[in-house]
Parts: structure tokens; sequence; C-alpha cells
């Protein structure tokens, strides 16, 4: 997902977005994993000069990548879409009031794990598969991607905020899916999410997704196993709670009562009020389709310090 935080920082995304015929081709790339560059411009009845210029502006703004490969004809230039999701921020306001950490998938604080179950790093297997004692290995910190059938990971996301800050909003990026014994692309799961032991509410995971193989996964990673997921964004404020813009829950940042002072936990569980009690996997950067851990973004308010002027003792002459 590209996450634009204020308007001016999209400014090159907009430029390009400004083209029916660059819409076009996003919308193709959308629908086809790849493209090169002669299908598009056959595609869209251009040539590929015209469609050159387009390509061009596309992957300087980011929303899309272009590889070499060699084909029948001699060297092809394949384009990919950089990222699936665009999100857009219009009401940002102080955008330098904030700050955020990335938390490697294993680096979790809690945990409850049932079959199938398992965690790896990018080079290899922790453990056994579907023996939920090696969540408390010390290599866990070190995992990419973490799965279960049942259970939660709990992470502790750090409060920097002063006495005259106060949240505005936090935010939660990660990439998630479902966990099939294998994969499966239709395998709804209900998961959800906790702020400080709070619900937040859930979303259905459509499924277990290993149809092709994930982007960052490492070459040893076997086929026949969950390949990515998909990227989500949780919000909370003091409008309520979201998942990419969507409203989950009333709950907002005033009834979980967070200061300065409190600590930060974030959980996400699939538990026996799921509906669709299918697992969850969460992919780290060097699986998936998206190159990132779970981000963590905290947005705040900065409040005025009365200075109060020492009393002045006075003494009887």
């Amino acid at each position: 997902m590209i996450y634009i935080k204020d308007l001016m920082s999209g400014i090159d995304i907009f430029k390009a977005l400004s083209s029916e015929i660059r819409i076009q081709i996003l919308e193709m790339l959308a629908s086809n994993q790849e493209l090169n560059l002669n299908e598009i411009a056959k595609r869209l009845n251009l040539s590929n000069g015209a469609i050159t210029m387009h390509i061009k502006k596309l992957e300087e703004s980011g929303l899309i990548e272009i590889n070499t490969s060699v084909g029948k004809h001699g060297i092809q230039k394949v384009c990919y879409l950089n990222k699936d999701r665009l999100m857009v921020d219009l009401r940002s306001k102080d955008v330098d009031n904030l700050y955020e950490v990335e938390i490697q998938v294993g680096h979790y604080s809690n945990y409850a794990a049932v079959p199938t179950c398992g965690l790896a790093t990018k080079d290899s297997i922790i453990g056994d598969f579907d023996e939920p004692r090696y969540f408390a290995d010390p290599q866990r910190i070190n995992s990419e991607i973490v799965w279960m059938a049942e259970g939660f990971l709990e992470y502790r996301i750090p409060n920097y905020l002063k006495a005259n800050q106060s949240f505005r909003e936090i935010q939660f990026s990660l990439e998630l899916g479902s966990e099939a014994p294998g994969f499966s692309n239709n395998y709804p799961s209900d998961i959800y999410f906790y702020l400080n032991g709070v619900e937040l509410g859930f979303w259905t995971s459509p499924g277990d997704f290993g149809d092709v193989r994930g982007t960052f996964n490492p070459d040893w990673w076997p086929p026949h196993l969950n390949q990515y997921g998909m990227l989500k964004l949780i919000r909370i404020n003091n409008e309520g709670s979201f998942i990419d813009g969507c409203r989950i829950s009333d709950i907002t940042l005033e009834k979980i009562q967070l200061d300065y002072r409190s600590e930060l936990t974030f959980r996400i569980a699939v538990t026996d009020q799921s509906v669709n009690k299918r697992g969850l996997t969460i992919y780290g950067k060097h699986f998936g389709n998206y190159s990132q851990d779970l981000l963590a973004r905290v947005l705040y308010d900065v409040h005025e310090v009365e200075n109060i002027e020492p009393t002045k003792v006075t003494t009887a002459e």
C-alpha cells in the first residue's frame, strides 16, 4: 500500500493519475500480474513510443515497477504494479507530530498457538511444524512469517509521548491472511484486533493465498505452502476504529483512556468468538508481497504548558 500522509507529498502520484491512458494501464496491470510494453501498446491501440512516455511517468511516481527479461524477440520491459492499494489522508495536519516504529513479526511479547502452526526466519523453519513450544524459542525474534490455526500474537508498542502531548490517532499496518494446511485461496477467517485488551473489531480474511509465489519469499520456501497475504491498515482515533477506511467499531482512543504514561499492547487473534475460525498468518518483510513488518504509527497533539510564576514570599520587617 502507498500511504500519502499529506497532499503535497503525493503530487507526483496525482500527476501520474491525471491521464486516462495511465489509469487504463494501471487497470490492466491490476488484472494481469505482468505485461510487457508491446502487450500494453497493442491492447490500447497505441504506438510503443506513445506508451513509453506514460510508463515512464508511472514508474517515476512509484506506482509501477519495470524489469527487463529476455523473450523470443529480444530484451523486453515487463511492467508490474508496485502496490495494490493507495490511501490518501485528506485531513492530515501537523504531520511532524508523529512517530512510527517497525516491529519484526517474531518480536511478540505474548502468544498462544494451536496447530497447524509454525514460524520461520528468512533462512529456515524454527524447530518443527505444528509444535507450539517453538514459539518460545529465542530465535523467534528473527521470524519473518508466523502462522497458527487458533490463538493470538501480542506486541508491545513503545509510547514516546511527553506530558504535554496526547494521542490523536494510532495506526497499525501489516500483511495478514488465514491459515490452512498447505494453502487455500477460499478459506475465510475472522481475525480480531485489540488495543490494551479492548476489542477494536475484526476483519474477515478471504483465504490463505498460495496461487502464486509471494514476491519476497525466500527461494527455499516450499511452493505448496501459503505465499502471501493482504496489507491491512487499522486506525483508531476519536471517531472510532477502522480497517482500510471502513468502520469496524465505535471504540475510540478516549474509551481506551490512553495518556503519555500508558503501555501500548496490540493483539491479533483468532478465538472461539470467530464465526470463521480458520487461523491467521502474519508476514514480515522477507515473505509475502510487501516488504514490511508490523508498522505502528502514532499521531499526536501538542498542548501548551502554562508557565506559573512562583509565589513570592514576603516577610514582615
